[in-house]
């Protein structure tokens, strides 16, 4: 990178749309300039049919706030939204283009909020001179290999479906601290939040990783991961339960929800140390799980592994921690990185590509 590249400055707009909120943040080259959360009610989003229709709606409330924060969006050099759910991607840095528009319009690969980030952020730029619009590490990064794809059945292929954007920054800021390239490197990433994901990172590619979404691996605190597939087609046919209600036994109200109502990771370690056995129990099972697919994930890497990166909200459980650290510390150091910054790793994946550090992908 040249020094005059080095001395440029970028002001850098970040969305991030979920269910019940919009998180903005304006970055002026590494630095945060503004941070800030739009919520919204049930009775603001009722008004909507589906999530498509919210987007004038969420546009107007980004600027105005962006106004009233004398942030001046002419200036902006670049926006960068939350990848949404979309086709199967490498990992990276993409440019809004018509095709991923069209994908978004019409939530071509599942309806959620976070795929209005990438048309936000295509609008906004659109009045700024030279403003250009990106998405970054999409949940549906797909970098498995193919024997990783095989579920068991032809009906059913494992899909890559996980934590991309936390997952990838934890991993490139490792090799960073560690004097080191990414794509030099064995990892093992470990993403403990409301899903679970655990992936095998082999020279800057996740090859294998669970689908944390619907039924793959650790349960969490409102997913149960993988549960006993004959039990489970059991209920399937029992007549006591709606296909949605089996639904949110996966997501929503598998995990933590399902044993104590409450999808509170914090909660539920406070009542484990308070004597709760019950408690104590669950969230053991789950650390123990977690411990296991990352024994999985070191034979997919055949044993050479230079670090395991535990990262995500439940990082800062120390009990979680030293429960996994007894389990797999033979395999390679253990580091933590509690909690997670998606709008600063979105920020910083769109200034890799304004200093020329990477170049964006074409969708």
């Amino acid at each position: 990178m040249s020094d005059h590249q080095n001395n440029i400055s970028h002001n850098i707009l970040v969305i991030n749309p979920g269910s019940t909120s919009t998180k903005i943040a304006v970055y002026y080259n590494t630095k945060v300039r503004f941070l800030g959360s739009i919520k919204h009610s049930p009775a603001d989003l009722e008004q909507f049919d589906s999530v498509i229709e919210q987007f004038d709606f969420r546009k107007e409330l980004i600027l105005r706030t962006l106004k009233k924060e004398d942030i001046n969006i002419s200036e902006l050099t670049a926006v960068i939204g939350r990848g949404g759910i979309m086709k199967p991607i490498e990992s990276g840095v993409y440019e809004v283009n018509d095709s991923m528009r069209d994908d978004l319009r019409t939530m071509r690969y599942g309806e959620h909020a976070s795929s209005l980030g990438g048309l936000l952020a295509d609008k906004i730029s659109a009045v700024s001179p030279g403003c250009r619009a990106f998405i970054a590490n999409p949940t549906t990064v797909d970098e498995l290999q193919d024997v990783a794809r095989v579920s068991g059945h032809p009906l059913l292929e494992r899909l890559s479906i996980f934590h991309a954007l936390n997952h990838k920054m934890i991993a490139r800021n490792h090799a960073l601290l560690s004097g080191k390239k990414y794509e030099d490197m064995n990892l093992i990433v470990a993403h403990l939040g409301g899903g679970i994901t655990v992936g095998a990172h082999m020279k800057g590619r996740v090859i294998d990783v669970n689908q944390g979404l619907d039924g793959d691996g650790p349960f969490g605190p409102e997913r149960s991961g993988s549960l006993p597939m004959g039990a489970f087609a059991k209920l399937c046919y029992s007549g006591d339960y709606t296909y949605d209600e089996l639904r949110k036994m996966i997501t929503g109200k598998g995990g933590y929800m399902a044993y104590f109502g409450i999808n509170d990771a914090y909660m539920l370690g406070l009542m484990a140390e308070q004597g709760d056995k019950k408690a104590e129990l669950i969230q053991n099972a789950m650390a123990y799980q977690v411990a296991k697919e990352i024994g999985a994930m070191s034979t997919v890497l055949k044993g050479v592994v230079d670090a395991i990166l535990i990262t995500g909200g439940i990082a800062h459980n120390t009990h979680v921690i030293d429960y996994i650290k007894a389990m797999v510390a033979h395999i390679a150091r253990v580091v933590v990185y509690p909690g997670e910054d998606e709008m600063k790793a979105l920020a910083m994946n769109a200034l890799r590509v304004l200093m020329n550090e990477v170049e964006a992908k074409e969708y």
